[in-house]
């Protein structure tokens, strides 16, 4: 392949090597450099005349970028396992494929809500800023108590492939497991995991611990309200790793601030990024951190490999290693 032939494709941030250098190799990429992802402007300007194009979350992919890239875009490979931020029927429609990096951070994700789950239960966050205050003076009976993780019961709500990780984690601290999911695992699966399936009122009322892993959906949208921070204990800790806008973040901090349940602990946030000045910062049972629940340095490569597979595949017409509408094809023929 010539020069002038390779695919333009733009990508909208730095990732590793494992993604990042394959791409080069094969395309005429234009990588966006700064640590902060281009303005919305400036995107429209870069997708213009390409034929792939590489996301984060941070890009909105909908009928007015589509319109702005053009007929001749074939692929939107998102650096994600979710895509909500992706249009994806516009994109069926228009036959492009989308992309997204299904079944490789599971592990890494269920590791961080775990250690999310045990940090704000053993308080740990203010512990350490007890220390870099200066304010520890000597042992005491009565500080930074919190409950027990082992023998308490987790509620777990959606239960696929992150949900069930956590479940296996659990495990190892002899936890009551229950799960909330619209879909019923198979019973040799709850037995192997140990879960139990129950109404989500159920789960909520009966879980010390309650953690989050559902997709964000028009029903998923700010699910844990008022009405549900209402059922849970007011000695329970919600944590929070699936998408920042399944809480409603007025009512997670009235429910903290007012003793409704005990503290909080999220990956994701709405709005996200969340501004140090945000109210919820304010509070010392709410443990706050940016989005890294897939941050290690084997995920992330993988994350970069697969994405730059399906940013590859989708410029050939090839199928995506993962697809998320694989219908876009049939319509890009019959168009």
């Amino acid at each position: 392949m010539t020069s002038d032939k390779r695919p333009r494709v733009f990508v909208a941030r730095i990732i590793p090597d494992e993604g990042l250098q394959p791409i080069i190799a094969q395309t005429d990429a234009d990588v966006w450099q700064d640590e902060l992802p281009p303005t919305r402007d400036e995107l429209l300007r870069r997708v213009e005349g390409v034929d792939g194009l590489l996301t984060m979350l941070t890009e909105r992919v909908d009928d007015e970028l589509l319109d702005r890239a053009g007929p001749q875009l074939r692929v939107v490979s998102n650096y994600a396992v979710g895509y909500d931020n992706i249009e994806v029927p516009a994109c069926t429609r228009r036959g492009v494929a989308v992309g997204n990096t299904a079944g490789v951070l599971t592990e890494t994700t269920a590791d961080a809500a775990f250690a999310l789950l045990m940090a704000a239960a053993r308080r740990i966050p203010e512990a350490y800023d007890y220390v870099r205050q200066d304010r520890w003076k000597t042992w005491g009976p009565m500080m930074f108590l919190g409950p027990d993780v082992h023998h308490a019961t987790l509620g777990i709500v959606g239960f696929g492939r992150i949900g069930r990780e956590i479940a296996k984690r659990a495990r190892g601290f002899d936890m009551q497991v229950l799960y909330y999911d619209v879909m019923v695992a198979p019973p040799e699966e709850e037995a192997r995991l140990g879960a139990r399936r129950a109404p989500l009122e159920d789960v909520l009322a009966q879980s010390d611990f309650i953690t989050l892993h559902v997709n964000l959906t028009p029903e998923t949208h700010h699910m844990m309200n008022r009405e549900t921070f209402a059922r849970m204990k007011r000695s329970a800790v919600l944590v929070n790793a699936s998408r920042g806008p399944v809480v409603d973040p007025d009512a997670l901090y009235d429910a903290l601030n007012q003793g409704v349940i005990a503290a909080a602990a999220l990956d994701v946030t709405e709005p996200e990024p969340m501004p140090g000045n945000h109210k919820l910062l304010s509070l010392p049972n709410c443990l706050v951190v940016p989005h890294i629940a897939s941050a290690s340095f084997a995920t992330r490569g993988k994350m970069a490999s697969i994405a730059a597979q399906n940013l590859v595949a989708g410029i050939r017409q090839e199928p995506l290693p993962s697809f998320v509408n694989p219908d876009a094809y049939a319509r890009r023929v019959t168009a």
